[in-house]
């Protein structure tokens, strides 16, 4: 099960943070100090924490203050309802939907989401979904075991309870009986609706794993008072990853406890501290000569206070390189937040819990280049787990996957006056165009890298969507101009952006720039209309900006292939992918109600595979641009037209 989207409401700075759709492996919250992050994080968790004592909401402490009094007198006074804090969206996987049918058949639950309420209140939630009492009451009639005379009164049933009764008027069986304590759950809680949410669904909802700062591990412990304390269900912040850590390192501290001999303990402790390192080394770049290592030993009069009796357990970390051993808790901040996190995660994982990771700034205290460690060890190791985390790093943002990131933020907090509630408080936006300077400055710094390695940037950018583009419009411009015709000026600086994906954000955060002229010119299909007009709707360019290949080729779709004539962009394709075709392509063979020549051609490869390797845009124009002599004769003059008209708009708007 994921959780596909949630949405909060009159919490603490949030009246309203709008939808907020989560990525099904990872999704970024992003923006500056104060703008609400850790609230959005704290009013998830609380919906499902793992740790249970977490799962209340107080109106005292979390409506928001400057109303809570107003909105209390109006809920007693019967004016509104309860304040829905948190409403989640689940998406049930094929697993889920077995448990279910396993229960009451294929029918009696057909939808693929169910949604969940938070209100103000201990425990307080209300449940959402559709179930088809009849159909469920019709698969539990056909049960094999049951006579036809059985099956035809079951199946007369109008309610639950008329079909309790038909079963405790029949002879009791092992089927019956069966039959009827799962009925009698089913009446107790009202529908087969209530039993499937609160009997199937919800125990089978991951919990939230929420982690912070507040969650790092001292490194040291008295085992005696740790022990008492987890037989309390007592366990302090810092508890819960030291526990991880002795679990992972596989030893029982409740053995350690009463071990009684003293060369066993010490070669438990050695290889516990040897599979640590192993496991830590893989993702800590930063120092990889550290050895993780244990003691355990009685206490000391001269220990810390609270360790001066019983048995402690000391982490400690040995350098290899300058032969001192150091104390878990005197390593940098950001070794020990990582570490901490990593012995709790680890120890999720290696019990197969069913968890939704929230950490709030994770890797905050460490270095950029250990930031970027810890995304590598997000993608590798927690793949398993859907994961939600906030930064205002631009080192915690992977350029590549911007479609992960939710920009988080507050008008409030630089309004001079008050806002009023729709415009006021923590909102999270999925698009680009709505965010401040502020809030988009990680976007910008995480760009920073990529664009250097990646992209040309000019006082006068066209943005086009990939290298194979840049081929093109060079190869021809030049063509053209040896022709006496225009080309396209010099002036413009082409910045392949990697992607249609990346364009609103590229232009987004450069196009405002002072003395930045951005324009684009860009594939376009019908799915992706609205992401090229919202760049002229959002005023980031105006219109005159904003072109695509479909402006100059007359149709409604196009990619710069349609610039071409479909013959002769089919005879370079033949002839640069040749011996890897298992048949030559030809016009006929392509389908002709098909605008664009890339997507016909993707189709027909679809089932006339290559021989080997795969089809791609960049090698046709790398061709083109390399065997532009022989091929130009070829190039129509409605070809030249074209490429030609979309020179002269762009050259026009050059300053």
């Amino acid at each position: 099960m994921k959780l596909k989207n949630f949405r909060v409401r009159e919490f603490r700075s949030i009246w309203d943070s709008g939808p907020v759709d989560v990525d099904p492996q990872t999704t970024c919250f992003v923006g500056k100090n104060e703008a609400g992050k850790t609230t959005l994080l704290n009013a998830l968790y609380r919906t499902n924490p793992i740790r249970n004592g977490d799962a209340a909401f107080d109106e005292t402490f979390d409506y928001p203050k400057r109303e809570v009094e107003d909105y209390r007198f109006a809920v007693e006074n019967e004016d509104r309802e309860q304040a829905v804090v948190v409403e989640c969206v689940y998406e049930l996987e094929a697993d889920d939907h077995a448990a279910i049918v396993k229960v009451f058949g294929p029918r009696a639950f057909t939808d693929s989401t169910f949604t969940r309420k938070s209100y103000y209140g201990k425990a307080e939630s209300m449940a959402y979904l559709n179930c088809n009492e009849a159909a469920a009451r019709s698969f539990l009639a056909a049960n094999p075991g049951f006579s036809d005379e059985l099956k035809a009164e079951l199946a007369e049933a109008s309610d639950w309870k008329a079909f309790h009764s038909a079963l405790d008027e029949t002879e009791s069986t092992e089927a019956v009986n069966t039959l009827k304590a799962l009925v009698a759950q089913v009446i107790e809680g009202g529908t087969a609706r209530s039993y499937i949410y609160r009997k199937v669904l919800w125990p089978r909802t991951p919990k939230f794993l929420y982690f912070d700062e507040y969650y790092q591990m001292e490194g040291q412990a008295n085992l005696d008072a740790l022990i008492e304390r987890e037989d309390n269900d007592e366990l302090e912040d810092s508890d819960y990853p030291l526990i991880g850590l002795i679990n992972l390192a596989r030893l029982d501290h409740r053995k350690l406890v009463a071990a009684k001999n003293t060369t066993e303990l010490k070669n438990k402790l050695e290889g516990a501290g040897n599979h640590l390192t192993q496991r830590i080394v893989k993702y800590w770049s930063q120092n990889r000569h550290i050895q993780m290592r244990f003691d355990v030993r009685d206490a000391r009069p001269g220990d810390p206070e609270g360790m001066r009796k019983g048995v402690n357990v000391w982490g400690e970390v040995y350098d290899t390189v300058h032969w001192a051993t150091t104390p878990l808790r005197n390593r940098s901040r950001g070794f020990v937040w990582f570490f901490s996190f990593f012995a709790w995660y680890e120890d999720v994982k290696r019990q197969k819990q069913n968890v939704i990771l929230l950490l709030d700034e994770p890797g905050l205290s460490l270095h950029g280049r250990a930031q970027a460690d810890l995304l590598r060890y997000f993608d590798a190791e927690l793949a398993g787990h859907q994961l939600l985390y906030t930064t205002h790093s631009p080192f915690m943002i992977d350029p590549t996957k911007f479609e992960r990131v939710r920009i988080v933020q507050d008008l409030g907090i630089d309004a001079i006056e008050a806002l009023p509630k729709d415009e006021d408080g923590t909102k999270v936006l999925a698009n680009v165009f709505d965010a401040t300077d502020d809030s988009l400055f990680p976007l910008q710094g995480a760009l920073g890298y990529e664009i250097q390695q990646t992209l040309f940037v000019g006082p006068n950018s066209l943005v086009v969507e990939g290298v194979a583009d840049m081929l093109y419009l060079r190869a021809v411009s030049a063509q053209l101009e040896r022709e006496g015709r225009v080309g396209l000026s010099e002036d413009w600086v082409i910045t392949p952006v990697g992607g249609s994906g990346k364009v609103p954000t590229f232009v987004s955060l450069l196009g405002s720039q002072k003395g930045m002229n951005v324009a684009t010119l860009l594939d376009i299909q019908n799915n992706e209309k609205q992401l090229i007009e919202d760049l002229y709707k959002k005023k980031l360019l105006t219109k005159k900006q904003v072109s695509t290949y479909a402006d100059f080729t007359g149709g409604s779709e196009a990619d710069v292939e349609d610039m071409f004539d479909r013959d002769l962009y089919i005879e370079i394709v033949n002839a640069e992918f040749g011996a890897q075709l298992s048949a030559k392509i030809t016009k006929s063979k392509l389908n002709a109600k098909e605008p664009r020549t890339l997507r016909a051609i993707e189709a027909w490869l679809a089932e006339n595979p290559l021989k080997s390797g795969s089809f791609g845009h960049y090698r046709p124009a790398r061709y083109f641009s390399d065997n532009l002599g022989k091929l130009w004769p070829k190039v129509s003059d409605e070809t030249k037209d074209r490429f030609e008209t979309a020179f002269k708009h762009l050259n026009g708007l050059l300053g």
